[in-house]
């Protein structure tokens, strides 16, 4: 099996077993920790997995994140077996060691911008696979507080969740 082909059924793979969007740095800290392969080879594998819609990506502020197709997994189906099985217990026990780290980096979106009379509008998520647990949207007067929401959402949004919750759920 060629080198690239194996680096794309691996990235399909890691993205297949956690189930959840993962970012192009969560990806490439497997590949380039276990020294895999270049950072520019790995830059080839997802443009090509893009360019053959096997996955998406979706831009978030500072971040893409990236989401197996129904295209991809069926190639994984398909050729996945070809990976060797050195290979998938190394994929494995990354995603284990790392899996609440990677679920919390990607379940937490906030993300703001302009909305054209000069003020922004921040919106705000937690995600939990593919689906969404709870979503907000904000307006605010300057781009310095979109930042400030932005920031306190990643440091407070299990808080603001549990309240939100409690208060919708009382009876």
């Amino acid at each position: 099996m060629e080198p690239l082909t194996l680096y794309k059924l691996m990235i399909l793979y890691l993205l297949k077993a956690v189930r959840y969007p993962l970012t192009r740095a969560q990806l490439s800290d497997f590949f380039l920790t276990k020294e895999y392969c270049t950072f520019f080879t790995f830059q080839q594998a997802i443009q090509e997995l893009l360019e053959s819609h096997l996955m998406t990506d979706e831009s978030v502020r500072n971040y893409v994140r990236y989401m197996l197709t129904r295209e991809g997994e069926e190639t994984l189906d398909f050729f996945g077996g070809s990976l060797p099985e050195e290979i998938r217990r190394d994929m494995d026990q990354f995603l284990q060691d790392n899996m609440i780290r990677l679920r919390d980096e990607v379940g937490v979106v906030a993300d703001y911008q302009e909305n054209g009379d000069g003020e922004y509008t921040v919106k705000l998520e937690i995600r939990e696979g593919k689906g969404v647990l709870l979503s907000l949207s904000l307006t605010v007067p300057a781009e310095e507080q979109a930042e400030i929401v932005a920031e306190n959402w990643r440091s407070s949004n299990q808080n603001i969740y549990e309240y939100v919750m409690k208060q919708l759920l009382r009876d």
